[in-house]
Protein backbone atom coordinates (compact mmCIF):
# COMPACT_ATOMS: atom_id res chain seq x y z
CA UNK A 1 0.00 0.00 0.00
CA UNK A 2 2.84 2.36 0.83
CA UNK A 3 4.48 1.57 -2.50
CA UNK A 4 1.22 2.31 -4.34
CA UNK A 5 0.89 5.65 -2.54
CA UNK A 6 4.49 6.60 -3.34
CA UNK A 7 3.96 5.71 -7.01
CA UNK A 8 0.81 7.85 -7.11
CA UNK A 9 2.77 10.80 -5.74
CA UNK A 10 5.84 10.33 -7.93
CA UNK A 11 3.99 9.57 -11.16
CA UNK A 12 0.92 11.78 -10.66
CA UNK A 13 1.53 13.55 -13.99
CA UNK A 14 1.76 10.17 -15.73
CA UNK A 15 -1.50 8.94 -14.17
CA UNK A 16 -3.19 12.17 -15.22
CA UNK A 17 -2.00 11.57 -18.78
CA UNK A 18 -3.18 7.93 -18.78
CA UNK A 19 -6.62 9.07 -17.59
CA UNK A 20 -6.76 11.80 -20.23
CA UNK A 21 -5.69 9.39 -22.99
CA UNK A 22 -8.34 6.88 -21.90
CA UNK A 23 -11.21 9.39 -21.80
CA UNK A 24 -10.56 10.53 -25.37
CA UNK A 25 -9.40 7.08 -26.54
CA UNK A 26 -10.90 3.63 -26.01
CA UNK A 27 -13.64 5.11 -23.80
CA UNK A 28 -15.24 6.65 -26.89
CA UNK A 29 -15.16 3.30 -28.75
CA UNK A 30 -16.76 1.38 -25.88
CA UNK A 31 -19.47 4.04 -25.57
CA UNK A 32 -20.28 3.90 -29.29
CA UNK A 33 -20.45 0.09 -29.36
CA UNK A 34 -22.74 -0.27 -26.34
CA UNK A 35 -25.16 2.64 -26.84
CA UNK A 36 -26.10 2.11 -30.50
CA UNK A 37 -28.89 -0.42 -29.84
CA UNK A 38 -30.68 1.71 -27.22
CA UNK A 39 -32.01 4.45 -29.55
CA UNK A 40 -32.71 2.02 -32.42
CA UNK A 41 -36.52 2.28 -32.11
CA UNK A 42 -36.41 6.09 -32.04
CA UNK A 43 -33.93 6.36 -34.94
CA UNK A 44 -35.99 3.98 -37.09
CA UNK A 45 -39.11 6.05 -36.39
CA UNK A 46 -37.18 9.21 -37.27
CA UNK A 47 -36.01 7.67 -40.58
CA UNK A 48 -39.56 6.62 -41.44
CA UNK A 49 -41.08 10.00 -40.56
CA UNK A 50 -38.39 11.85 -42.54
CA UNK A 51 -39.00 9.65 -45.58
CA UNK A 52 -42.78 10.16 -45.31
CA UNK A 53 -42.39 13.93 -45.09
CA UNK A 54 -40.06 14.02 -48.11
CA UNK A 55 -41.80 11.62 -50.48
CA UNK A 56 -45.35 11.38 -49.14
CA UNK A 57 -45.29 7.62 -48.62
CA UNK A 58 -44.04 5.42 -45.77
CA UNK A 59 -40.75 3.59 -46.09
CA UNK A 60 -40.88 -0.13 -46.90
CA UNK A 61 -39.90 -2.27 -43.92
CA UNK A 62 -37.02 -3.98 -45.74
CA UNK A 63 -35.64 -0.63 -46.90
CA UNK A 64 -35.88 0.68 -43.34
CA UNK A 65 -33.94 -2.31 -42.04
CA UNK A 66 -31.34 -1.82 -44.77
CA UNK A 67 -30.81 1.84 -43.78
CA UNK A 68 -30.58 0.95 -40.09
CA UNK A 69 -28.16 -1.92 -40.79
CA UNK A 70 -26.04 0.49 -42.83
CA UNK A 71 -25.98 2.97 -39.92
CA UNK A 72 -24.74 0.20 -37.59
CA UNK A 73 -22.26 -1.48 -39.94
CA UNK A 74 -20.70 1.60 -41.56
CA UNK A 75 -19.00 2.24 -38.21
CA UNK A 76 -16.77 -0.78 -38.89
CA UNK A 77 -15.94 0.40 -42.40
CA UNK A 78 -14.86 3.76 -41.00
CA UNK A 79 -12.85 1.98 -38.31
CA UNK A 80 -10.97 -0.04 -40.93
CA UNK A 81 -10.20 3.10 -42.94
CA UNK A 82 -8.99 4.99 -39.86
CA UNK A 83 -6.85 2.06 -38.83
CA UNK A 84 -5.21 1.84 -42.26
CA UNK A 85 -4.29 5.54 -42.16
CA UNK A 86 -3.08 5.59 -38.55
CA UNK A 87 0.28 3.89 -39.08
CA UNK A 88 1.60 6.37 -41.64
CA UNK A 89 0.16 9.44 -39.91
CA UNK A 90 1.48 8.59 -36.42
CA UNK A 91 4.98 7.96 -37.82
CA UNK A 92 4.97 11.24 -39.74
CA UNK A 93 3.22 13.56 -37.26
CA UNK A 94 3.47 11.76 -33.91
CA UNK A 95 0.77 10.25 -31.73
CA UNK A 96 0.03 13.46 -29.85
CA UNK A 97 -0.74 15.53 -32.97
CA UNK A 98 -2.80 12.71 -34.50
CA UNK A 99 -4.93 12.44 -31.35
CA UNK A 100 -5.56 16.18 -31.31
CA UNK A 101 -6.76 16.20 -34.92
CA UNK A 102 -8.80 13.09 -34.18
CA UNK A 103 -10.51 14.98 -31.35
CA UNK A 104 -11.48 17.73 -33.80
CA UNK A 105 -13.03 15.07 -36.05
CA UNK A 106 -15.04 13.62 -33.13
CA UNK A 107 -16.28 17.07 -32.04
CA UNK A 108 -17.33 17.99 -35.58
CA UNK A 109 -19.11 14.64 -35.92
CA UNK A 110 -20.85 15.15 -32.56
CA UNK A 111 -22.36 18.39 -33.91
CA UNK A 112 -23.43 16.49 -37.04
CA UNK A 113 -25.20 13.88 -34.90
CA UNK A 114 -26.67 16.40 -32.48
CA UNK A 115 -28.36 18.46 -35.17
CA UNK A 116 -29.48 15.54 -37.38
CA UNK A 117 -33.02 15.45 -36.01
CA UNK A 118 -33.40 19.22 -36.22
CA UNK A 119 -32.19 19.12 -39.84
CA UNK A 120 -34.52 16.15 -40.56
CA UNK A 121 -31.66 14.25 -42.18
CA UNK A 122 -30.98 10.60 -41.41
CA UNK A 123 -28.06 10.90 -43.86
CA UNK A 124 -26.33 13.00 -41.18
CA UNK A 125 -26.65 10.04 -38.78
CA UNK A 126 -25.23 7.67 -41.40
CA UNK A 127 -22.27 9.93 -42.23
CA UNK A 128 -21.74 10.64 -38.52
CA UNK A 129 -21.41 6.94 -37.77
CA UNK A 130 -18.86 6.65 -40.58
CA UNK A 131 -16.75 9.51 -39.20
CA UNK A 132 -17.05 8.11 -35.69
CA UNK A 133 -15.73 4.85 -37.11
CA UNK A 134 -12.70 6.61 -38.62
CA UNK A 135 -11.95 8.20 -35.24
CA UNK A 136 -12.34 4.81 -33.54
CA UNK A 137 -9.81 3.31 -35.97
CA UNK A 138 -7.32 5.97 -34.88
CA UNK A 139 -8.09 5.62 -31.17
CA UNK A 140 -7.79 1.84 -31.16
CA UNK A 141 -4.28 1.94 -32.60
CA UNK A 142 -2.90 5.13 -31.03
CA UNK A 143 -4.25 5.08 -27.46
CA UNK A 144 -2.64 1.77 -26.27
CA UNK A 145 0.69 2.58 -27.95
CA UNK A 146 0.84 6.09 -26.51
CA UNK A 147 -0.12 4.96 -22.98
CA UNK A 148 2.51 2.21 -23.03
CA UNK A 149 5.29 4.39 -24.45
CA UNK A 150 4.91 7.21 -21.90
CA UNK A 151 5.18 4.77 -18.97
CA UNK A 152 8.31 3.45 -17.22
CA UNK A 153 8.98 -0.27 -17.37
CA UNK A 154 7.53 -1.04 -13.93
CA UNK A 155 4.19 0.62 -14.79
CA UNK A 156 4.00 -0.42 -18.43
CA UNK A 157 1.54 -3.26 -17.80
CA UNK A 158 -0.74 -0.97 -15.81
CA UNK A 159 -0.68 1.67 -18.55
CA UNK A 160 -1.25 -0.80 -21.39
CA UNK A 161 -4.14 -2.58 -19.68
CA UNK A 162 -5.82 0.77 -18.99
CA UNK A 163 -7.04 0.67 -22.62
CA UNK A 164 -9.28 -2.29 -21.73
CA UNK A 165 -10.39 -0.51 -18.58
CA UNK A 166 -11.55 2.61 -20.44
CA UNK A 167 -13.14 0.44 -23.15
CA UNK A 168 -15.27 -1.26 -20.46
CA UNK A 169 -15.97 2.07 -18.75
CA UNK A 170 -17.25 3.45 -22.06
CA UNK A 171 -19.48 0.42 -22.56
CA UNK A 172 -21.00 0.80 -19.08
CA UNK A 173 -21.59 4.54 -19.45
CA UNK A 174 -23.11 3.92 -22.89
CA UNK A 175 -25.54 1.44 -21.32
CA UNK A 176 -26.41 3.91 -18.54
CA UNK A 177 -26.90 6.93 -20.79
CA UNK A 178 -28.94 4.81 -23.22
CA UNK A 179 -31.59 4.08 -20.59
CA UNK A 180 -34.92 5.86 -20.90
CA UNK A 181 -34.24 7.69 -17.63
CA UNK A 182 -31.33 9.51 -19.28
CA UNK A 183 -30.77 10.08 -23.02
CA UNK A 184 -32.45 7.02 -24.55
CA UNK A 185 -35.71 8.85 -25.30
CA UNK A 186 -37.58 10.07 -28.34
CA UNK A 187 -36.42 13.66 -27.88
CA UNK A 188 -32.89 13.16 -26.52
CA UNK A 189 -31.39 10.40 -28.70
CA UNK A 190 -29.41 12.91 -30.85
CA UNK A 191 -27.67 14.05 -27.65
CA UNK A 192 -26.88 10.41 -26.83
CA UNK A 193 -25.15 10.01 -30.18
CA UNK A 194 -23.29 13.30 -29.70
CA UNK A 195 -22.25 12.58 -26.11
CA UNK A 196 -18.65 11.48 -26.82
CA UNK A 197 -17.93 14.95 -28.19
CA UNK A 198 -17.55 15.98 -24.52
CA UNK A 199 -14.83 13.35 -23.99
CA UNK A 200 -13.01 14.50 -27.13
CA UNK A 201 -13.19 18.12 -25.99
CA UNK A 202 -11.64 17.20 -22.62
CA UNK A 203 -8.72 15.49 -24.36
CA UNK A 204 -8.31 18.30 -26.90
CA UNK A 205 -8.02 20.92 -24.14
CA UNK A 206 -5.67 18.93 -21.87
CA UNK A 207 -3.40 17.08 -24.32
CA UNK A 208 -1.24 20.14 -25.22
CA UNK A 209 0.00 20.21 -21.61
CA UNK A 210 1.55 16.72 -21.97
CA UNK A 211 4.65 15.70 -23.97
CA UNK A 212 5.09 13.33 -26.88
CA UNK A 213 6.22 9.83 -25.84
CA UNK A 214 9.92 9.55 -24.82
CA UNK A 215 10.68 6.57 -27.16
CA UNK A 216 9.22 8.45 -30.12
CA UNK A 217 11.34 11.53 -29.37
CA UNK A 218 14.57 9.55 -28.98
CA UNK A 219 14.19 6.80 -31.60
CA UNK A 220 12.08 8.44 -34.29
CA UNK A 221 13.12 12.10 -33.90
CA UNK A 222 16.64 11.59 -32.47
CA UNK A 223 15.88 14.18 -29.76
CA UNK A 224 17.61 12.98 -26.58
CA UNK A 225 17.13 16.28 -24.77
CA UNK A 226 13.40 16.28 -25.53
CA UNK A 227 13.22 12.65 -24.41
CA UNK A 228 14.81 13.47 -21.03
CA UNK A 229 12.51 16.47 -20.54
CA UNK A 230 9.47 14.27 -21.27
CA UNK A 231 10.65 11.64 -18.75
CA UNK A 232 11.25 14.31 -16.10
CA UNK A 233 7.81 15.78 -16.66
CA UNK A 234 5.96 12.45 -16.58
CA UNK A 235 8.05 10.41 -14.13
CA UNK A 236 9.43 13.12 -11.83
CA UNK A 237 12.89 14.64 -11.74
CA UNK A 238 15.09 11.69 -10.82
CA UNK A 239 17.65 9.37 -12.41
CA UNK A 240 16.17 7.87 -15.58
CA UNK A 241 19.45 6.52 -16.94
CA UNK A 242 18.34 2.86 -16.90
CA UNK A 243 15.22 3.60 -18.96
CA UNK A 244 17.24 5.83 -21.30
CA UNK A 245 19.80 3.06 -21.82
CA UNK A 246 17.00 0.61 -22.74
CA UNK A 247 15.72 3.07 -25.34
CA UNK A 248 19.23 3.57 -26.71
CA UNK A 249 19.67 -0.19 -27.03
CA UNK A 250 16.41 -0.38 -28.95
CA UNK A 251 17.50 2.54 -31.11
CA UNK A 252 20.85 0.88 -31.86
CA UNK A 253 19.11 -2.38 -32.75
CA UNK A 254 16.87 -0.57 -35.27
CA UNK A 255 19.20 2.22 -36.34
CA UNK A 256 19.07 1.26 -40.01
CA UNK A 257 15.25 1.45 -40.06
CA UNK A 258 13.36 4.47 -38.76
CA UNK A 259 9.92 2.98 -39.33
CA UNK A 260 8.85 -0.27 -40.97
CA UNK A 261 5.97 -0.44 -43.41
CA UNK A 262 3.17 -2.98 -43.06
CA UNK A 263 4.67 -5.09 -45.84
CA UNK A 264 8.11 -5.00 -44.22
CA UNK A 265 6.68 -6.15 -40.90
CA UNK A 266 4.84 -9.02 -42.56
CA UNK A 267 7.95 -10.11 -44.51
CA UNK A 268 10.52 -9.75 -41.71
CA UNK A 269 11.44 -13.27 -40.47
CA UNK A 270 12.52 -11.93 -37.07
CA UNK A 271 8.97 -10.67 -36.44
CA UNK A 272 7.22 -13.86 -37.49
CA UNK A 273 6.50 -15.18 -33.98
CA UNK A 274 5.36 -11.74 -32.81
CA UNK A 275 2.86 -11.70 -35.69
CA UNK A 276 1.68 -15.21 -34.76
CA UNK A 277 1.00 -13.98 -31.23
CA UNK A 278 -0.69 -10.82 -32.54
CA UNK A 279 -3.02 -12.77 -34.84
CA UNK A 280 -3.81 -15.26 -32.07
CA UNK A 281 -4.85 -12.69 -29.46
CA UNK A 282 -6.90 -10.70 -32.00
CA UNK A 283 -8.72 -13.84 -33.18
CA UNK A 284 -9.49 -14.81 -29.59
CA UNK A 285 -10.94 -11.35 -28.89
CA UNK A 286 -13.36 -11.91 -31.78
CA UNK A 287 -14.03 -15.64 -31.36
CA UNK A 288 -13.85 -16.15 -27.60
CA UNK A 289 -17.64 -16.03 -27.32
CA UNK A 290 -18.07 -12.70 -25.53
CA UNK A 291 -20.41 -11.42 -28.25
CA UNK A 292 -22.42 -14.64 -28.09
CA UNK A 293 -22.70 -14.36 -24.31
CA UNK A 294 -24.05 -10.82 -24.54
CA UNK A 295 -26.39 -11.98 -27.32
CA UNK A 296 -27.85 -14.74 -25.14
CA UNK A 297 -28.16 -12.58 -22.03
CA UNK A 298 -31.63 -11.28 -22.96
CA UNK A 299 -32.96 -14.79 -23.76
CA UNK A 300 -31.50 -16.29 -20.59
CA UNK A 301 -32.95 -13.56 -18.40
CA UNK A 302 -36.37 -13.89 -20.03
CA UNK A 303 -36.35 -17.64 -19.50
CA UNK A 304 -35.30 -17.14 -15.88
CA UNK A 305 -38.53 -15.18 -15.34
CA UNK A 306 -37.18 -11.65 -15.08
CA UNK A 307 -39.54 -8.89 -16.21
CA UNK A 308 -38.66 -7.46 -19.61
CA UNK A 309 -38.50 -3.94 -18.20
CA UNK A 310 -35.83 -4.98 -15.71
CA UNK A 311 -33.61 -6.82 -18.16
CA UNK A 312 -31.70 -3.69 -19.37
CA UNK A 313 -30.73 -3.01 -15.77
CA UNK A 314 -29.54 -6.58 -15.21
CA UNK A 315 -27.60 -6.36 -18.49
CA UNK A 316 -26.02 -3.22 -17.05
CA UNK A 317 -24.90 -5.43 -14.15
CA UNK A 318 -23.09 -7.65 -16.66
CA UNK A 319 -21.32 -4.59 -18.03
CA UNK A 320 -20.39 -3.48 -14.51
CA UNK A 321 -18.98 -6.96 -13.87
CA UNK A 322 -16.71 -6.58 -16.92
CA UNK A 323 -15.65 -3.13 -15.72
CA UNK A 324 -14.81 -4.44 -12.25
CA UNK A 325 -12.74 -7.30 -13.66
CA UNK A 326 -10.75 -4.99 -15.98
CA UNK A 327 -10.02 -2.72 -13.00
CA UNK A 328 -8.78 -5.80 -11.14
CA UNK A 329 -6.62 -6.76 -14.12
CA UNK A 330 -5.16 -3.25 -14.36
CA UNK A 331 -3.99 -3.32 -10.75
CA UNK A 332 -2.75 -6.95 -10.71
CA UNK A 333 -1.12 -7.32 -14.13
CA UNK A 334 2.30 -6.30 -12.79
CA UNK A 335 2.06 -8.95 -10.10
CA UNK A 336 0.85 -11.95 -12.11
CA UNK A 337 2.26 -11.04 -15.53
CA UNK A 338 0.61 -10.80 -18.94
CA UNK A 339 1.13 -14.39 -20.02
CA UNK A 340 -0.38 -15.84 -16.85
CA UNK A 341 -3.49 -13.65 -17.02
CA UNK A 342 -3.97 -14.58 -20.67
CA UNK A 343 -3.67 -18.36 -20.62
CA UNK A 344 -5.37 -18.84 -17.24
CA UNK A 345 -8.14 -16.47 -18.32
CA UNK A 346 -8.58 -18.54 -21.49
CA UNK A 347 -8.71 -21.75 -19.44
CA UNK A 348 -11.43 -20.45 -17.10
CA UNK A 349 -13.43 -19.06 -20.02
CA UNK A 350 -13.32 -22.45 -21.78
CA UNK A 351 -14.60 -24.19 -18.65
CA UNK A 352 -17.46 -21.70 -18.30
CA UNK A 353 -18.38 -22.11 -21.98
CA UNK A 354 -18.77 -25.88 -21.53
CA UNK A 355 -20.98 -25.41 -18.48
CA UNK A 356 -22.98 -22.66 -20.22
CA UNK A 357 -23.64 -24.93 -23.21
CA UNK A 358 -25.04 -27.57 -20.86
CA UNK A 359 -27.26 -25.20 -18.86
CA UNK A 360 -28.63 -23.44 -21.97
CA UNK A 361 -29.45 -26.81 -23.53
CA UNK A 362 -31.40 -27.87 -20.44
CA UNK A 363 -33.14 -24.62 -19.54
CA UNK A 364 -36.39 -25.58 -21.33
CA UNK A 365 -36.56 -28.78 -19.27
CA UNK A 366 -35.38 -27.53 -15.89
CA UNK A 367 -36.18 -23.98 -14.81
CA UNK A 368 -33.35 -23.85 -12.27
CA UNK A 369 -30.73 -24.14 -15.02
CA UNK A 370 -31.67 -20.63 -16.21
CA UNK A 371 -30.38 -19.20 -12.95
CA UNK A 372 -27.19 -21.23 -13.38
CA UNK A 373 -26.84 -19.70 -16.85
CA UNK A 374 -27.14 -16.19 -15.40
CA UNK A 375 -24.37 -16.94 -12.90
CA UNK A 376 -22.18 -18.44 -15.64
CA UNK A 377 -22.68 -15.37 -17.84
CA UNK A 378 -21.38 -13.16 -15.04
CA UNK A 379 -18.43 -15.53 -14.47
CA UNK A 380 -17.54 -15.61 -18.15
CA UNK A 381 -17.58 -11.82 -18.41
CA UNK A 382 -15.45 -11.61 -15.24
CA UNK A 383 -12.77 -13.98 -16.60
CA UNK A 384 -12.85 -12.19 -19.96
CA UNK A 385 -12.22 -8.84 -18.27
CA UNK A 386 -9.42 -10.04 -16.02
CA UNK A 387 -7.74 -12.00 -18.82
CA UNK A 388 -7.98 -11.15 -22.55
CA UNK A 389 -9.67 -7.75 -22.24
CA UNK A 390 -6.98 -6.35 -19.96
CA UNK A 391 -3.83 -8.22 -21.01
CA UNK A 392 -4.19 -8.34 -24.81
CA UNK A 393 -3.30 -4.68 -25.42
CA UNK A 394 -0.31 -4.95 -23.10
CA UNK A 395 1.05 -7.90 -25.07
CA UNK A 396 0.49 -6.14 -28.40
CA UNK A 397 2.43 -3.07 -27.27
CA UNK A 398 5.33 -4.90 -25.64
CA UNK A 399 6.25 -7.55 -28.22
CA UNK A 400 7.04 -5.02 -30.97
CA UNK A 401 9.79 -2.40 -31.02
CA UNK A 402 9.37 1.27 -31.88
CA UNK A 403 10.09 0.83 -35.59
CA UNK A 404 7.54 -1.96 -36.14
CA UNK A 405 4.87 -1.16 -33.52
CA UNK A 406 2.75 1.28 -35.55
CA UNK A 407 2.52 -1.03 -38.55
CA UNK A 408 1.87 -4.03 -36.30
CA UNK A 409 -1.04 -2.18 -34.69
CA UNK A 410 -2.41 -1.39 -38.13
CA UNK A 411 -2.32 -5.10 -38.97
CA UNK A 412 -3.97 -5.99 -35.67
CA UNK A 413 -6.54 -3.23 -36.03
CA UNK A 414 -7.46 -4.31 -39.54
CA UNK A 415 -7.90 -7.90 -38.37
CA UNK A 416 -10.09 -6.64 -35.55
CA UNK A 417 -12.35 -4.48 -37.73
CA UNK A 418 -12.67 -7.13 -40.45
CA UNK A 419 -13.40 -9.67 -37.73
CA UNK A 420 -16.13 -7.46 -36.28
CA UNK A 421 -17.75 -7.17 -39.70
CA UNK A 422 -17.51 -10.90 -40.53
CA UNK A 423 -18.75 -12.03 -37.12
CA UNK A 424 -21.60 -9.53 -37.32
CA UNK A 425 -22.62 -11.02 -40.68
CA UNK A 426 -22.35 -14.75 -39.91
CA UNK A 427 -23.06 -14.89 -36.17
CA UNK A 428 -26.88 -14.82 -36.48
CA UNK A 429 -26.70 -17.78 -38.88
CA UNK A 430 -24.41 -19.70 -36.52
CA UNK A 431 -26.82 -19.16 -33.63
CA UNK A 432 -29.80 -20.14 -35.79
CA UNK A 433 -28.08 -23.36 -36.91
CA UNK A 434 -26.36 -24.48 -33.71
CA UNK A 435 -28.21 -22.69 -30.91
CA UNK A 436 -26.32 -22.87 -27.60
CA UNK A 437 -23.90 -25.41 -29.09
CA UNK A 438 -22.22 -22.50 -30.90
CA UNK A 439 -20.32 -22.00 -27.63
CA UNK A 440 -18.40 -25.23 -28.33
CA UNK A 441 -16.83 -23.55 -31.38
CA UNK A 442 -15.69 -20.66 -29.23
CA UNK A 443 -14.43 -23.08 -26.60
CA UNK A 444 -12.24 -24.79 -29.22
CA UNK A 445 -10.76 -21.45 -30.28
CA UNK A 446 -10.07 -20.44 -26.68
CA UNK A 447 -8.47 -23.77 -25.74
CA UNK A 448 -6.25 -23.90 -28.82
CA UNK A 449 -5.14 -20.30 -28.37
CA UNK A 450 -4.51 -20.82 -24.66
CA UNK A 451 -2.17 -23.74 -25.38
CA UNK A 452 -0.34 -21.72 -28.03
CA UNK A 453 0.09 -18.73 -25.70
CA UNK A 454 1.27 -20.96 -22.85
CA UNK A 455 3.93 -22.64 -25.00
CA UNK A 456 5.26 -19.83 -27.17
CA UNK A 457 4.64 -16.45 -25.53
CA UNK A 458 7.54 -15.35 -23.30
CA UNK A 459 6.60 -13.41 -20.19
CA UNK A 460 7.10 -9.70 -20.91
CA UNK A 461 6.70 -8.39 -17.35
CA UNK A 462 9.66 -6.28 -16.25
CA UNK A 463 11.60 -6.76 -19.51
CA UNK A 464 12.81 -4.17 -21.96
CA UNK A 465 11.79 -4.29 -25.62
CA UNK A 466 15.31 -5.52 -26.51
CA UNK A 467 15.07 -8.41 -24.03
CA UNK A 468 11.64 -9.41 -25.33
CA UNK A 469 12.90 -9.27 -28.92
CA UNK A 470 15.80 -11.56 -27.98
CA UNK A 471 13.31 -14.10 -26.58
CA UNK A 472 11.47 -14.17 -29.90
CA UNK A 473 14.75 -14.36 -31.82
CA UNK A 474 15.54 -17.57 -29.95
CA UNK A 475 12.14 -18.92 -30.94
CA UNK A 476 12.83 -18.06 -34.57
CA UNK A 477 16.14 -19.93 -34.52
CA UNK A 478 14.14 -23.17 -34.74
CA UNK A 479 16.69 -25.55 -33.26
CA UNK A 480 16.15 -23.93 -29.87
CA UNK A 481 12.37 -24.16 -30.02
CA UNK A 482 11.99 -27.18 -27.76
CA UNK A 483 14.34 -25.75 -25.15
CA UNK A 484 12.38 -22.47 -25.13
CA UNK A 485 9.12 -24.36 -24.58
CA UNK A 486 10.66 -26.35 -21.71
CA UNK A 487 12.08 -23.19 -20.14
CA UNK A 488 8.74 -21.39 -20.39
CA UNK A 489 7.10 -24.35 -18.68
CA UNK A 490 9.61 -24.31 -15.83
CA UNK A 491 9.45 -20.50 -15.43
CA UNK A 492 5.67 -20.65 -15.27
CA UNK A 493 5.66 -23.15 -12.45
CA UNK A 494 8.51 -21.53 -10.55
CA UNK A 495 7.31 -17.92 -10.80
CA UNK A 496 3.54 -18.26 -10.52
CA UNK A 497 2.18 -20.61 -7.92
CA UNK A 498 -1.23 -19.05 -7.63
CA UNK A 499 -3.75 -17.04 -9.60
Amino acid sequence: MDRLFSDLVQYQKLFQMIFMLGIGGCFTIGFQISMINYPSVHVKRFINETWLERYGSPLHQKTLMLIWSSIVSIYGIGGLLGCLCSGYLTTKYGKKNCLMYNNLLIIATAFLMGFSKMAKSFEMVLSGRFFYGISAGFCMTIHPQYAGEVSPKKLRGFANSSAGLFWSLGKVLGQIMGLSEFLGTESLWPLLMAFIGIAALIQLVTLPFFPESPPYLLIQKDDEEGCLKAMDKLWGEMDHQAELNDMKEEKAATKSIKSMSILQVMKDPSLRWQLYILVTVIIVMQLCGINAVYFYTFEVLCTAGFEEGRIPYISLGVGLCELFSTILCTFTIERFGRKTLLWKGYAMMALVLVLLTITLSLQNKYNWTSYCSVILIFLFVFFFGIGPCGATMSIMVEIFNQSSRSSAFVIGGCLNWVGLFVIGMIFPFIVESLGPFCFLIFMGVVVGSGIFIYLFLPETKGKSVTEITEEFTKLYSGNKLSSIVRRNFLEEHMSYTSF
